[in-house]
């Protein structure tokens, strides 16, 4: 299985299908490359190079037991993009992904990034603070969370995972997604759950250069809409938003070909029907 190099010495997975312009994937919190198969398959298809990752402590790749920070994910990205040596990217970002994606931007210069895909994106900023009073997660339920996650993550994922899809969805595909999310050591939950929650990155957004198309459902619960994917929107100029509607956290799964269509899309640089705001 093909592994490269992180800067600390991690072994990080990667799978790279089709041959063509390169997209780049970054999955979700929790869950691994194996998400991103039905894109994969599709964009490949299409004439497309499709290259997904797992993240640190996630799927196949190495549990450093460190690291989970914004700035050392965005490093784990870019050691992937210069190793395969990749050029004119199209970056997509799933939820954390999405927090990453932009840090990799602002961190390495972005100079090998052409166009930024944000897929229901936990972003600019999810904690709730005195100068953030809409952010979802306040600090409370998020430290009673992981502290749960130490002996019963489990038992967690189970309550926790359904919202996130269709109330008529297989329950095939939600046992699918407890495995791979189980995949991930708690450990690195944990970590990973801390960093996308503490970074602020509402200044941050404002320094994206490249061409910007947000995807987002409208009823999102983990990152809803108002609070996320509507103020990125304001703050990355020139970007666009699709919205979905009805659509959950996990519109990769239940919009599959939509997102590809979107993707594609975007690519062409084909205008995009946008729904009422």
């Amino acid at each position: 299985m093909p592994y490269f190099t992180s800067h600390d010495g991690a072994e990080l997975f990667y799978r790279r299908w089709g041959a063509g312009a390169p997209i780049v994937l970054a999955h979700a919190w929790a869950l691994n490359s194996d998400a991103w198969q039905p894109q994969m398959i599709a964009l490949s298809e299409r004439g497309f190079s499709c290259i997904a990752f797992d993240r640190r402590g996630h799927g196949r790749s190495d549990d450093p037991g460190a690291d989970y920070d914004l700035d050392s994910l965005a490093d784990d990205l870019h050691a992937l993009v210069e190793h395969l040596d990749l050029a004119d990217i199209t970056l997509v970002g799933h939820s954390i992904g999405a927090q990453e994606s932009v840090r990799y931007l602002t961190r390495h210069s972005g100079r090998r990034v052409a166009r930024l895909v944000l897929i229901a994106p936990s972003l600019p900023y999810l904690l709730r603070t005195a100068d953030n009073p809409d952010g979802p997660n306040d600090p409370p339920t998020l430290e009673a969370w992981r502290d749960m996650w130490k002996t019963h993550y489990v038992e967690w994922l189970a309550q926790a995972l359904p919202p996130n899809f269709a109330s008529d969805v297989a329950p095939q595909r939600l046992e699918q997604a407890m495995r791979t999310m189980l995949q991930c050591t708690v450990q690195a939950a944990i970590g990973t759950n801390i960093a996308s929650n503490q970074a602020d990155q509402r200044a941050e957004l404002r320094r994206v250069a490249v061409p910007t198309l947000i995807l987002q459902g409208d009823n999102d619960a983990s990152c809803p809409l108002d609070v996320t994917g509507r103020k990125v929107e304001a703050l990355i100029c020139g970007s666009h938003l699709k919205i979905y509607p009805g659509g959950l956290h996990a519109i990769i799964a239940s919009h599959a070909r939509e997102v590809v269509d979107d993707i594609s899309n975007f690519i062409a640089a084909r205008a995009l029907p946008l729904t009422a705001r």
